[in-house]
């Protein structure tokens, strides 16, 4: 028995990574995924019998795993975001809430036939969207920022609110089904006490913890471990005080952390990326793999209706009624009314309730966990399957090559960003240098800090609107990891690099770095110029001229005017289609193009020359960043 049990975690674990790749190569929710391997796994072959496998740790194990997946959400939430927000999220977030929670609960009993108290708690369970699974729609689909933006808060926010007003009902639930009525002094005791204990324990172990990373009194390298067991510990202290407030616990914990003044979080949460991709996808296996059919067959066409309740009548009026007098457009409305996916809070929460009515003998409590897969699976489908149309019907798209995302933001990579705003062309610099991010801020540029091929850029780095990738940085490794993590984004076409060797004969391993991104990408400009030939023209006073050809004036002309002392970088014709300028393809601008070069000073007699070290070879440590 020990043994099937190794090989069945074992199982479950490989295939949770293989649904999660598959899912970022066809750049799909991995929920879908997940959910088909359970259902293969569980109810079709029978394979995995998850009650057989943990036994009473089952339980439990959904218990964390839920304690988990609220503090990581939790824990991104910082309140000078959300105070910067449009007033349409705000209202989202709380009228919006109760709309839908109130449709979704009536049209629960009325479809199914299920009690009050159970269309209720389902109705705060569905109010959730998760961010798990907007996220990747959001980078297929790619709708304007503004879209994009009210969509991204709403998922992060809605699953902690979601949770506690689900732990309110249940307490409400428990309460009936126990004493066999609603004592209004006992619930509001219950409601009060797990407020209380969840906002004090949060709250004091956020602060204390807090105090402890900010004053380093804890080694880094027990930062993630120790943020886990506070998690866990918090979430069962909370519990045994007072019964389902440790979802309220963790959750403050997460928020309190988030905004703590010099208090850093960025590697807990990407520990968070790391413990989610095996835990909460072994989770939503296991889930699955629960699923009973003949459930199903009774929940009936109830379900579909139900489903489709919260498809075309739940979402769109919560949305249009939150939007009144907002600048939204209808279209805008009417995309946003079309994205709400349901993930795996709703899947896990509901899990954790149905198995503890299903303990107090409440009726069809059984069928909460199918429910809420069959609205999870038609969200999902459907608006993957169908939001990216739907936006360019609607015209909400952003065009897929509009932008650029700039790897870099030192002085060559602004001088190529302002050059591409100043005609119309969007960009986004990244850097984990914050002297280069806090220059291209001072210059009006758009940026993110952080590296551009971490786990925090997963997460945080908005692509929205961006089709092109430039990477700009004088390390060719870190070009090359730019390439090949973008170009499954993007495609490979669609990847341009900087040359960075400072030798001629380091051409090999200049050719490898390309190599490795893939053969389809470009190498900016050609291969003489290289990241520090720019940055020492730059830093001699060359500038950015641009040009509009004529009939009487040809690229040729151009060229022969200026001579050495031009840098082509890229020209564009009057529709705006850019092309740039590189080692293995040139574009040949005609008449009514534009063409942007860098052009040194004529007063510059050394065109190619730069600082240069002891030996007499161009000193890159002395050229600006």
């Amino acid at each position: 028995m020990n043994q099937e049990a190794v090989v069945a975690l074992s199982v479950i674990g490989i295939v949770a990574i293989l649904c999660q790749w598959f899912a970022w190569w066809i750049k799909l929710p991995a929920i879908v995924f997940l959910l088909i391997a359970g259902i293969v796994l569980g109810p079709l072959t029978g394979w995995l019998n998850p009650e057989a496998l943990f036994g009473d740790l089952l339980f439990p194990m959904v218990s964390l795993a839920v304690a988990v997946i609220l503090f990581e959400g939790s824990l991104t939430l910082k309140f000078e975001d959300i105070r910067g927000l449009q007033r349409v999220v705000r209202n989202i977030l709380t009228v919006g809430v109760l709309i839908t929670w109130s449709l979704i609960a009536v049209a629960t009993h009325l479809l199914l036939d299920f009690s009050w108290g159970l269309s209720i708690l389902f109705g705060a369970i569905m109010v959730v969207t998760g961010p798990t699974v907007i996220v990747p729609m959001l980078r297929t689909v790619r709708p304007n920022a503004k879209i994009s933006n009210i969509l991204r808060w709403e998922g992060i926010v809605i699953d902690p609110l979601g949770a506690i007003l689900a732990v309110l009902v249940f307490e409400v639930l428990l309460s009936i089904q126990l004493q066999g009525h609603v004592s209004i002094g006992h619930t509001l005791y219950m409601f009060g006490k797990t407020i209380a204990v969840g906002v004090v324990i949060g709250a004091v172990a956020g602060y204390l913890f807090g105090i402890v990373l900010r004053r380093h009194w804890l080694p880094e390298y027990l930062h993630n471990v120790s943020t886990l067991a506070l998690v866990f510990g918090t979430f069962a202290i909370s519990n045994e005080i007072s019964e389902e407030s440790g979802l309220l616990t963790v959750t403050i914990l997460g928020i309190w952390l988030a905004n703590m003044k010099n208090v850093s979080v960025e590697n807990i949460l990407d520990f968070k990326e790391d413990l989610s991709i095996l835990l909460i996808s072994g989770l939503f296996i296991l889930l699955a793999a629960r699923l009973n059919f003949a459930s199903f067959e009774q929940l009936g066409m109830g379900a579909v209706l139900l489903f489709l309740f919260i498809q075309f009548i739940a979402r769109p009026v919560k949305v249009f009624l939150s939007t009144i007098g907002s600048d939204l457009s209808w279209q805008e409305k009417t995309m946003i009314s079309w994205i709400g996916p349901r993930g795996i809070v709703a899947a896990a929460v509901t899990a954790l309730f149905a198995l503890r009515l299903q303990d107090i003998g409440m009726e069809n409590a059984e069928l909460l966990v199918p429910l809420a897969f069959a609205i999870i699976i038609g969200t999902v489908l459907v608006q993957g399957s169908t939001a990216k149309f739907i936006a360019k019907r609607l015209g909400v798209a952003e065009p897929e090559d509009s932008g650029f995302l700039i790897v870099g933001a030192n002085l060559v990579a602004r001088t190529v960003a302002k050059a591409l705003n100043e005609n119309g062309f969007r960009t986004r610099l990244t850097d984990g240098s914050w002297t280069n991010v806090k220059a291209a801020r001072m210059s009006g540029l758009d940026t993110y800090y952080g590296n551009a091929v971490s786990e925090h850029a997963d997460r945080h780095l908005d692509l929205i609107g961006l089709g092109q990738v430039l990477a700009l940085t004088p390390q060719s490794e870190l070009n090359a990891l730019a390439g090949m993590r973008y170009k499954a984004e993007f495609g490979s076409n669609q990847v341009y690099f900087l040359s960075t060797e400072k030798e001629k004969d380091k051409e090999r391993n200049e050719a490898k770095s390309r190599k490795a991104i893939s053969h389809d990408s470009h190498t900016l400009f050609g291969n003489e110029i290289t990241y520090a030939k720019l940055a020492s023209l730059i830093s001699r006073g060359a500038k950015i001229k641009q040009t509009k050809l004529t009939e009487n004036f040809s690229f040729e002309d151009y060229l022969q005017q200026h001579g050495r002392r031009v840098t082509p970088l890229f020209a564009f014709n009057p529709r705006k289609r850019l092309r740039f300028f590189t080692a293995a393809e040139s574009p040949s601008p005609e008449t009514g193009w534009t063409v942007v070069s860098l052009v040194q000073d004529d007063s510059d007699p050394a065109q190619t020359e730069g600082p240069t070290n002891e030996n007499g070879n161009l000193d890159e440590n002395r050229l600006p960043s």
